[in-house]
């Protein structure tokens, strides 16, 4: 099971069982060490000749089981049978905003790991780690990888996307062929960065990285349109619309997406709650994404975006 396991950090063992974690464990805050027990983006691959597999996982949240292609179920549990004889490619996307702990893979043939794709990192907030997507397989960062054929490493934390330096060496330390960063709305609701501060934050977040990957596309995104909170100051008098700003303007030549052309004004009866997207919300956000991050890396040979 572990050589078909993709998109986390490190493999905790609690009672026996295997944590998937997206961050090694160590220093971290409290939150994001929660958030990094969040197997948002992890999935089990592999290719199969069997008419049947049962994971034992232990999770409250659904489980995406989607078998070339096409989601055969959606559910706390892993039971397949009744598969049509033949090769097949399989993909276990595990709960986004849900601990799981994994047990054995029971398998009815023989397996194989599936090739990785290209590596991508995906850094951001729980619009990154999509808590309200129809499944887990249905995430912006899921869509787009399966569409691009890319391997994911999903780094969207729910309320922590703070810019800390421990996963700014964690992506540095970690192979990745794309990066993208998603920036700026959790720092607006903690009032992490002042106007100040907020600028050199960023900087020195992306210098780290640089340490490790000098040539490496990153692709930075300003926050997406929130109708409450654009004109809103927090406690150090940032609207969201400043920390959008602030966020472009530390660019400093990294290709900037402006949220709001991702999920804008026009697109209000998406949200959920007047922040965070519905489903089709985070589709639709896939949808528009997905060309600026395919121009980042050519197409191989033979495949399209």
């Amino acid at each position: 099971m572990k050589d078909f396991l993709r998109g986390h950090a490190e493999l905790a063992e609690e009672d026996g069982r295997l944590v998937p974690r997206r961050l090694p464990a160590g220093s971290l805050h409290p939150r994001l060490d929660d958030a990094a027990r969040m197997p948002a983006g992890v999935r089990l691959e592999f290719d199969t000749d069997a008419r049947g597999f049962d994971w034992d996982v232990r999770t409250t949240a659904d489980i995406d089981v989607v078998v070339d292609g096409n989601l055969l179920s959606r559910s706390p549990t892993v039971h397949v049978d009744g598969l049509a004889a033949g090769r097949k490619r399989v993909r276990i996307w595990l709960p986004q905003s849900s601990p799981v702990s994994l047990g054995e893979l029971e398998l009815s043939g023989e397996a194989t790991p599936v090739p990785e794709g290209r590596r991508w990192i995906a850094y951001g907030s729980s619009i990154t780690q999509c808590r309200l997507a129809a499944g887990p397989s249905e995430t912006w960062p899921a869509l787009v990888a399966t569409e691009l054929g890319w391997s994911l490493r999903c780094l969207g934390f729910a309320g922590e996307c703070h810019l800390d330096p421990v996963v700014a060496r964690y992506i540095r330390d970690t192979e990745a062929d794309v990066i993208s960063l998603c920036v700026g709305v959790n720092i607006h609701g903690a009032a992490t960065f002042s106007a100040r501060s907020l600028g050199p934050a960023l900087e020195g977040f992306v210098r780290t990285i640089r340490d490790g990957h000098p040539d490496t596309p990153i692709l930075l995104t300003t926050p997406l349109h929130a109708p409450e909170r654009e004109r809103q100051p927090n406690a150090l008098g940032l609207t969201l619309a400043d920390v959008r700003a602030e966020v472009a303007n530390a660019a400093h030549g990294l290709p900037v997406v402006d949220g709001p052309s991702l999920l804008g004004p026009a697109d209000a009866g998406f949200l959920a709650d007047g922040l965070h997207p519905d489903a089709a919300g985070y589709r639709l956000i896939a949808e528009r994404l997905r060309p600026h991050l395919a121009a980042l890396l050519p197409a191989p040979e033979g495949r399209h975006p």
